[in-house]
């Protein structure tokens, strides 16, 4: 019977898995939402009259994205949670007149995990392995306080012991279960928010595999960054963005800061209810081109946030296979439609490729390695499918020694499989 839980805490999904040999699994969720074996990394709390005057319905993954989309107005949305794990700056939010810190929000989305995974879920496992990026998001990341929010998140839970293994040193345990030789693996694990590298040296010595790590990088840069370069670039203009209004005898830019609700969807429920959004709907008078403005108005009051980001994740998907593709909004109308060509995307987020390249030299120099020496390159993580993200190994390493796979599962499956391991600590990292 398993022992050892892993834990892949994503900034977009998350997912628990367990190991019995070589043989692993990863929990199932059943929610109000059906089920599935990986959830959204998102929580929603409402207000519910049959549980009391303070009680409090709380919601992860999609039942979260469902239970707000239906009540958007009585509806607590948070997701990419992570992304504030290392920042000194968050001290909490506040929901319906109480603050959660982050160690508050972490517990309740995996105690949320634990009651959907039902019987899956048992109170004797010894240990819990939970995945950490290299480095966490966030301008300043503070490493240290991310631990230690994490391990008090996880304190309540009663597992009798806690460790931390960097995400692509999972990943790679993952991959090498199926080396057929002694092999230095580079690991590429890209996340929603974190692009993280590791580099390994895995011997099997009479059946039993070994690892030495050579060296880690990483960068606060992923797949959300690109999605957003895509509303920016798109859909931002069509509503008023780069737009105009007049000031008295003056025309005056429409400011761009109301454009960075974009950043996440549920950030334009937010919007909806700040002053800014007032602001917003005022300008409409004055305004070069009140349209644009009418049509951001109606966006943010029919919540078409998350219905826009699954039309803005569906392009950036055709694009990995196509040269080209249409994109179109229908609460946008006809004027939404347009053709979005793959090497504009790529111009987009050139300036996230060279932080994700510059992370990339990085961890080769720093452990004087050079890609000849690297014998197998394995990528993992939803954005690894981007063209643009693979010829930046495409051209360093030969086509052969480049494998994909696992996108969802490979971190957690590693975790449990490195869990059930007696030589534990090897594989783990610094923990605060």
């Amino acid at each position: 019977m398993a022992t050892a839980l892993g834990f892949d805490f994503g900034t977009t999904n998350s997912v628990l898995a367990t190991a019995q040999g070589d043989t692993t699994q990863s929990l199932s969720f059943t929610s109000t939402a059906g089920s599935s074996d990986s959830m959204r990394t998102a929580l929603s709390f409402m207000k519910h009259a049959k549980l009391g005057a303070a009680a409090v319905k709380i919601e992860a993954g999609q039942a979260a994205i469902q239970q707000f989309i239906d009540n958007p107005g009585d509806c607590r949305f948070l997701q990419s949670i992570k992304t504030f794990a290392a920042s000194p700056v968050f001290q909490g939010t506040l929901v319906f007149a109480k603050r959660h810190g982050f160690e508050d929000l972490m517990r309740l989305f995996l105690s949320r995990l634990a009651d959907y995974a039902g019987d899956g879920w048992r109170e004797d496992y010894r240990r819990i392995v939970v995945g950490r990026p290299v480095r966490f998001a966030g301008a300043s990341p503070d490493e240290a306080l991310a631990l230690s929010r994490y391990n008090e998140a996880l304190s309540s839970f009663g597992f009798p012991e806690v460790h931390y293994v960097y995400e692509p040193v999972a990943a790679a345990f993952y991959f090498a279960q199926h080396l057929q030789q002694d092999a230095t693996v580079l690991v590429a694990d890209f996340g929603g928010g974190t692009t993280d590298y590791s580099i390994i040296r895995f011997e099997s010595h009479a059946g039993h595999l070994t690892a030495t790590p050579v060296g880690h990088s990483g960068v606060g840069v992923a797949g959300d960054h690109f999605d957003f370069r895509i509303i920016d670039t798109v859909v931002s203009p069509l509503i008023g963005k780069g737009s105009q209004f007049k000031s008295f005898d003056k025309l005056l830019d429409v400011p761009s800061s109301y454009y960075a609700n974009f950043g996440r969807w549920n950030q334009l429920s937010i919007f909806k209810t700040l002053k800014d959004f007032t602001d917003l709907k005022q300008l409409v008078r004055s305004a070069v081109e009140p349209e644009k403005l009418e049509a951001f108005i109606d966006l943010v009051d029919h919540d078409e946030g998350y219905p826009l980001y699954q039309a803005i994740s569906a392009t950036k998907m055709r694009l990995s296979s196509a040269e080209e593709t249409e994109f179109y909004f229908a609460p946008l109308g006809e004027s939404s439609r347009r053709t979005v060509r793959r090497a504009d995307f790529e111009s987009w987020i050139a300036p996230d490729l060279a932080r994700i390249e510059e992370a990339l030299d990085e961890v080769l120099v720093s452990t004087n390695t050079a890609p000849a020496s690297i014998d197998k390159v394995f990528l993992t993580g939803g954005t690894s499918f981007v063209p643009a993200v693979r010829r930046l190994f495409e051209n360093r390493f030969p086509l052969d020694r480049i494998e994909s796979g696992g996108e969802l599962l490979s971190i957690a499956h590693g975790l449990a499989l490195i869990g059930e391991r007696d030589d534990i600590e090897s594989w783990t990292a610094m923990a605060a």
